[in-house]
């Protein structure tokens, strides 16, 4: 789902017909929480615009094909600040004879719109998964391969789930967040071990949430919903690495990574209860470059050391680095010394040139957003990654400082002496970061790191008795007619 420019062009006039619309948004079958599709502006020579349409000057409306009503939500095109708009729809109702898409461009039809989408069309909480593994797969066009889930497989050829079930509780429920998984008959069970446990809702929202739309394998595992990555064996030791699945990964530990809860929270729960997500940051990156404030920007949590040494960097070179704590909880003692900065929201983070990135407890969960917005990023140095970072390369994509931040405020000074190459790398960035962090992708990832482990195991998964069901949600929001054949629905059971 990404289109390649055809040359820029900043001053022709629009052409409604020749612009550009696509992705999986337009496609029935692509099953999403929010579903989303790009208009991409385009000239009258057949060159894409590089600046702003007119506010307001495309409308999209949705309907259903059939005559009882179905509520679709359809907020306003974001505008991306460089002729692309992205528009986002959530459903509150299925479709069994579907949807017709109108795009429009000061009332003229855009591309090839009006778009059919031929039904049935599933909302979010429709318990319907498509039984064939490759034509959801098709649909979404997840990628072949992705590098992280193929490096962090290389250490379990092969899973014995029943070594698993004897070692991981005893090594590891101490540590307080591990919950253990089993998906049979595309059916959650699971049992917690440990006290804190809490956040298993995340796993639970989007495990659910990928069995609505595609037959899982059989699968039994463990997710470590704490912070830290948790198995530090390596490979070649005896005994070996046991697989636990985390959401954050480091160069110390093998653990098998998985997006992290906060961008797969805010997928789910994008236009509802979350007001930044992976799509609204890409409406809300601020004012375009050459009106940003040429400072480096950190408001945050004191979670790690250096974290205060911004706050002390930014007292003493003000015009390079505006940086402050938010608040305190691991160094109280210093808040008098450092003093406490208000909350900013984060979409206000962009009217500044650069961002600091700087480590919490593990990798900073902002970092995702962060790239999607229009600065260019500092990130520090960090042994911790989260799934994404093997498409990134440092220099080229984001500026790199060191772990300790000794070189940053030189790095602020050559960006600043460096404009256009400062803009070229945060431009790079984003637009790397706005095709690998697509929601559907999420979707993506979730089912290869399923797949791929369930392939591995050389031991039957299996419901443990103290184990509960975790049941998909049963109020009238999930009605739906699943348009399957009866003989697909009793093999569902």
């Amino acid at each position: 789902y990404s289109k390649l420019p055809v040359g820029f062009s900043g001053s022709a006039e629009l052409d409604a017909g020749k612009c550009v619309v696509w992705g999986p948004g337009l496609s029935p079958a692509a099953v999403l929480p929010v579903r989303y599709f790009y208009i991409q502006s385009v000239d009258s020579e057949g060159r894409n615009i590089s600046v702003s349409p007119a506010a307001d000057s495309f409308r999209v409306k949705i309907s259903s094909l059939e005559q009882q009503y179905v509520r679709v939500h359809v907020p306003a095109p974001l505008d991306r600040g460089d002729g692309s708009l992205l528009v986002r729809y959530r459903l509150y109702g299925s479709s069994s004879r579907g949807l017709k898409i109108e795009v429009l461009y000061q009332d003229r039809p855009v591309a090839d719109s009006p778009y059919t989408l031929r039904g049935p069309v599933y909302h979010e909480y429709c318990v319907c998964p498509e039984r064939d593994p490759r034509v959801w797969s098709s649909a979404l066009q997840c990628p072949e391969q992705e590098p992280q889930i193929q490096q962090d497989f290389i250490s379990f050829p092969s899973i014995d789930l029943q070594r698993l079930q004897q070692e991981v509780p005893q090594r590891f429920s101490r540590r307080g967040g591990l919950v253990h998984y089993s998906l049979i008959n595309n059916q959650l069970h699971r049992r917690s071990l440990g006290q804190y446990t809490d956040f298993k809702m995340f796993s639970d929202e989007m495990l659910l949430s990928l069995a609505r739309k595609v037959r899982l394998p059989d699968v039994e595992f463990y997710i470590n919903v704490g912070d830290w990555p948790m198995e530090n064996r390596k490979a070649g030791d005896k005994p070996g690495p046991v697989p636990i699945i985390s959401w954050c990964g480091s160069t110390d530990t093998r653990d098998i990574i998985l997006p992290t809860y906060d961008i797969t929270h805010s997928c789910l729960e994008a236009m509802r209860g979350v007001t930044s997500d992976l799509l609204s940051v890409q409406g809300n990156t601020g004012p375009v470059w050459s009106d940003k404030t040429e400072k480096a920007f950190f408001r945050g949590r004191d979670s790690r050391e250096e974290r205060l040494r911004l706050v002390t960097m930014s007292k003493e070179n003000p015009e390079l680095l505006d940086a402050g704590i938010t608040a305190y909880f691991f160094f109280r003692d210093r808040e008098k010394d450092l003093g406490k900065a208000p909350l900013v929201g984060f979409f206000d983070f962009f009217k500044y040139k650069y961002q600091v990135n700087v480590d919490g407890t593990v990798a900073a969960y902002r970092f995702p957003y962060l790239m999607l917005g229009d600065s260019l990023v500092f990130k520090q140095d960090s042994p911790y990654y989260e799934h994404f970072y093997t498409h990134l390369e440092a220099g080229v994509h984001y500026i790199p400082v060191k772990r300790d931040l000794s070189d940053l405020l030189q790095k602020i000074r050559w960006a600043q002496k460096n404009d256009t190459k400062a803009e070229a790398i945060a431009k790079s960035g984003q637009s790397l970061v706005r095709d690998v962090l697509q929601p559907h992708r999420l979707y993506c990832y979730y089912y290869s790191v399923l797949q791929t482990y369930a392939a591995r195991q050389s031991t039957r998964p299996a419901v443990h008795p103290d184990m509960e069901l975790v049941p998909q949600p049963s109020d009238h929001s999930a009605l739906c007619d699943c348009h399957r054949s009866p003989e697909e629905q009793k093999n569902e059971l």
